[in-house]
């Protein structure tokens, strides 16, 4: 068996300074902030029936326990590969956009202001944590990127 003549894929120019910049993106003390925002909001909405008292709602219970969870796994990600996982930021503010419309898309009967409020307010908040961790990536343009080079 011969050796590769070409250098591996993990070693091009382009992929390093990538790997270079998601590390040096998420290593700021505002990137580390809005992650950690974005996974309280998670582990808030699959707590909230219980925080809240709401939780004899069973479908919007069952509801916020399966987005908040997947919120937090979502979010947790970013943290050790945001390289890999950046673009994965706008299922979090789908999530985020689905905590706000499911108390009158799932609720089988009457709920309380508490639980509406709870998901309005937790839904407004991961949206804006959601489109920070958008934006993180694009924070600085490709141009301006060293060892990046333009595509014509």
């Amino acid at each position: 068996m011969t050796a590769p003549t070409s250098p591996r894929i993990e070693h091009h120019p382009d992929i390093m300074a990538l790997r270079a910049h998601s590390e040096e993106t998420t290593s700021t003390p505002t990137a580390q902030g809005v992650e950690a925002l974005a996974l309280l909001c998670g582990v808030y909405l699959a707590a909230s029936p219980w925080i809240v008292g709401f939780s004899a709602s069973t479908t919007l219970t069952v509801n916020n326990l399966i987005t908040g969870i997947a919120l937090a796994f979502l979010v947790g990600g970013f943290g050790h590969a945001y390289e890999r996982t950046h673009s994965m930021s706008w299922a979090g503010l789908c999530i985020a956009a689905w905590t706000i419309v499911s108390p009158w898309v799932v609720s089988g009967h009457p709920f309380g202001t508490h639980a509406l409020v709870s998901n309005v307010i937790v839904g407004a908040v991961a949206c804006v944590a959601a489109l920070a961790l958008a934006g993180l990536g694009a924070s600085r343009s490709a141009t301006t990127r060293p060892g990046l080079r333009l595509r014509r």
